[in-house]
């Protein structure tokens, strides 16, 4: 049990929002390729997140979105404008993990503020929010635009506790992204890790304070301040 517990903050892609969504709805990607192209547009997505921090050369999110889809197709021999501009409009209405909505709402009802901590820019987090029919469910809706650093940056997710009014052992941070989980538990939020892709754990400072497989299993773990 995680007691003490005021905010709920939420990574959005992958852990909320489907990323694989996008590819499973392109008609025009051949299935035998689907799976690959959402593995290697996903893998250089966060690949140019770290590197462009380390680098001090932030642009936003849909840049680099952009940027790693136009890699992923031409590794794969599907380089295509018509084909680049239908994957970025999907990305903008991934959908929702089937047990998010149900969860969010059973944390508010116990009084939990709920909120995403993304490295999306607003306009991508505003999109996908409102075509899951997730409008309401948050209290804040935070991206790392505002600090121009990506996470694992500490600056992005102090950022989630100054816009809040928390202090990090009263925010439970849940990711699937475990180099994500492992950086907000080296930062001194709780942490707990929804494993949805089955990963090994990461040798990375940090220890994730609990794991689960569906968002589902969290409101049982929680205890308020």
């Amino acid at each position: 049990m995680l007691t003490g517990i005021r905010a709920c903050v939420f990574d959005a892609y992958g852990t909320v929002f489907d990323f694989a969504s996008a590819a499973a709805r392109c008609p025009d990607i051949p299935d035998c390729n689907r799976a690959a192209l959402t593995a290697l547009w996903r893998d250089k997505q966060l690949q140019y997140t770290w590197l462009r921090t380390l680098q001090d050369r932030y642009v936003d999110f849909w840049q680099v979105t952009g940027e790693a889809l136009d890699f992923a197709l031409d590794t794969l021999d599907l380089a295509n404008p018509a084909r680049h501009a239908k994957l970025m409009d999907l990305y903008l209405s991934l959908s929702a993990f089937p047990e998010v909505a149900d969860t969010l709402r059973t944390l508010r009802a116990r009084g939990f503020t709920t909120a995403i901590l993304s490295n999306g820019s607003p306009a991508m987090l505003a999109s996908i929010v409102t075509h899951a029919g997730l409008d309401g469910l948050f209290d804040a809706v935070l991206s790392v635009d505002a600090v121009r650093k990506f996470k694992t940056h500490p600056a992005a997710y102090q950022y989630a506790l100054d816009t809040l009014g928390v202090s990090a052992g009263q925010v439970c941070f849940q990711s699937s992204n475990a180099w994500d989980a492992h950086a907000a538990s080296a930062f001194g939020m709780r942490v707990v890790w929804c494993n949805r892709y089955a990963q090994r754990r990461e040798r990375l400072p940090g220890t994730p304070d609990a794991e689960i497989t569906t968002l589902a299993e969290l409101p049982a773990l929680l205890e308020q301040a």
